[in-house]
């Protein structure tokens, strides 16, 4: 984990990359919960027999629960110490080039883009990449927005 002493020492690493998390295994568990949570039990994600017939052999996971890994996977690769909080503030220009099959293991790769001073505290772009081992494209390519407050 790349850690910074403050929100000065962050800017100074824009342009970089910083780093990768840790493996994730996605279950079909983690899977049913996510269609649980939002009420999208389409098939291709929770009807494993259905799945076996499809474009993809098995079930996938839904493209909004890869998004939804960001947090936890990008939370592995750096921190910014010496802050009251920081809060989401959104995505940018988000993709998901490739299917995430059940039992996948995926990581993310974050590069510091942009660490911008605003009134309500520092807005922070990364560009989070995550890719699904042995994958020829990403799962997911966002622009993640931060706020930061020191």
């Amino acid at each position: 984990m790349k850690v910074f002493n403050g929100i000065a020492e962050l800017e100074k690493a824009v342009g970089t990359h910083l780093g990768y998390s840790d493996w994730h295994t996605v279950t079909q568990e983690q899977i049913d919960k996510f269609a649980d949570a939002t009420g999208d039990h389409q098939w291709i994600h929770v009807d494993a027999e259905k799945a076996k017939q499809g474009p993809f052999g098995t079930t996938i996971a839904h493209g909004y629960l890869t998004l939804s890994l960001l947090p936890l996977l990008a939370h592995q690769v750096y921190r910014v110490e010496g802050l009251k909080m920081g809060i989401n503030y959104g995505t940018d220009k988000v993709r998901f080039p490739s299917p995430v099959p059940v039992g996948s293991r995926l990581r993310a790769g974050v590069e510091l883009v942009e660490v911008t001073p605003t009134a309500a505290g520092t807005r922070v772009k990364t560009k989070v990449t995550i890719e699904r081992e042995g994958g020829d494209k990403p799962a997911c390519v966002a622009e993640s927005l931060s706020l930061l407050v020191a």
